[in-house]
Formats: C-alpha cells, sequence, structure tokens
C-alpha cells in the first residue's frame, strides 16, 4: 500500500486475518481492509521513525491489534518488544527476528524462513539497491547488518519500505558502470515504473548482484571508492563509509 510520497505499508493476509508492517498512516490500512473484508490483528514496527509509526495508535484503538516492535526503541503502543533471535507468529507464519541497527539504533526486521520463497521485512536498513542514510548508528553497525541480511537465502523476497529504487540504482551506475546485472536491472525497473508499478519486491540474490553496499568487497565497488591504487589495502568497513558519504552527496 503506497503512503506519502514514498511509502510502501505491507499488508500480510491469510484467510480473514491480516498483519500490517510499518503502517506510518492509518487511512490506507483501513481502506484495505474494509475493501477485503479483513480484520487486523497484529502491527509489526520495525523502527521508531514517524512514518513508520504514525498509524499505530488510531489503528490499535480501533481494531484491537497487538503490536510487536524493537525493545530497544522508545515506540508508544508496544504490546511486545523484541530483540534479535526472538520468534513470533504471525498469521501461522513463523517470523525471526532480526537486529540491524545503523539507520536507528534499535532498528529490527523480520524474517519469514518457513514461507517459500522466504520473506523479509527489513524497514530503512536495506533499500532495493541502496540501503539507509546511518542517522543514529555507525558504519559498522550497518555493514554487520546489511552483512547480516546479506547471508540469507538468494531467493528472500526483500520488503523494504520505500519505493527509492530508480535514484539508487542511478548512484549505483555511478559506481559499477559495467555491472551487466545492473544495467539490465536499470532498464526493467525503469520500465516498471513508467506502468506506474512498485519496483519491489527485490531479492536477496538481484541484491548481492546489484547493490553497491552490499558489494563492498567486489573489486569495481573497491576501486571506485577507495581508488585502484589503494583499494586492496583498505578495510571494508571504511569502503562502506565512504559509499554512504557518496551517497548522501549524489545529485
Amino acid at each position: 500500500m503506497p503512503a506519502f510520497n514514498d511509502n510502501y505499508l505491507w499488508l500480510l493476509a491469510r484467510g480473514q486475518e491480516a498483519a500490517v508492517v510499518d503502517p506510518g498512516d492509518a487511512a490506507p490500512v483501513l481502506q484495505a481492509l474494509e475493501r477485503h473484508g479483513l480484520r487486523l490483528s497484529a502491527i509489526l514496527v520495525t523502527h521508531h521513525h514517524g512514518d513508520h509509526v504514525g498509524g499505530v495508535d488510531e489503528l490499535k484503538s480501533r481494531t484491537g491489534a497487538v503490536v510487536h516492535g524493537p525493545a530497544a526503541e522508545s515506540i508508544d503502543g508496544i504490546d511486545h518488544r523484541l530483540a534479535g533471535g526472538d520468534m513470533l507468529d504471525v498469521l501461522g507464519t513463523r517470523l525471526r527476528v532480526i537486529d540491524v541497527p545503523g539507520h536507528t539504533a534499535g532498528h529490527i526486521a523480520y524474517f519469514a524462513p518457513d514461507e517459500t520463497p522466504p520473506l523479509l521485512f527489513c524497514g530503512d536498513t536495506l533499500f532495493a539497491c541502496g540501503c539507509g542514510r546511518l542517522f543514529e548508528g555507525t558504519p559498522s553497525q550497518m555493514l554487520a547488518s546489511l552483512d547480516a541480511l546479506a547471508a540469507l537465502p538468494a531467493a528472500t523476497r526483500v520488503y523494504c519500505a520505500h519505493e527509492y529504487t530508480l535514484a539508487n540504482i542511478r548512484f549505483a551506475l555511478s559506481i559499477e558502470p559495467s555491472n551487466v546485472a545492473l544495467l539490465e536491472r536499470a532498464a526493467r525497473d525503469r520500465a516498471t515504473r513508467e506502468r506506474g508499478e512498485p519496483t519491489l519486491p527485490s531479492t536477496i540474490g538481484l541484491e548481492l548482484a546489484t547493490n553497491p553496499f552490499l558489494r563492498c568487497d567486489a573489486p569495481s565497488v573497491r576501486a571506485a571508492v577507495a581508488g585502484s591504487a589503494t583499494a586492496e589495502s583498505v578495510d571494508r568497513t571504511s569502503i562502506f563509509a565512504s559509499l554512504r558519504q557518496m551517497k548522501n552527496t549524489f545529485r
């Protein structure tokens, strides 16, 4: 469900029961519930930013849904506080919580390993061809978080929270202009957006092939960031930190 300028709110349904991920706005969720005849039983929150939690209070008061969210962040209305390694059952689906600090200090992700394919709801940590800004965490934290997500099965579907894909691809092409998989992705996703369709979900496999923030060990990325003469001697955290700073100022 699109919200605001570029947010996506993800609605899960099984039978007549539903759950929603990161409802920054209650209105589109309530409209979808009514349209499909669903009852909201669970709300999943990844981090405390307003565009992810702004609709939680209204949805909870109107539906009685149980709110799950990060234990390490101050978010009103959370009933079930979660940290990495915790397991929960939502709509009959087993979810594993992964700690992914970096964008915020207590950011978490939800991974459904038993679905075919597996599902990942990662908020603002991993984007399609990008990653979140470091508002509260350090480069080493964010890199470790991305490494944890990159280690998930390649078929895992990645449901992030923003339609940033084309802008992220433009930056990625400035780093790896000869990456064939990236060039193919650019053409495909441009056509998708021209049709008015979302570029998401992505997959872990696609991100490993095209997302520079998951490719800090690739010689082409290291050379673009550190310079070919010094790339091999620069540690990967420094490569990541420089890459993130380059993205921050990219126009």
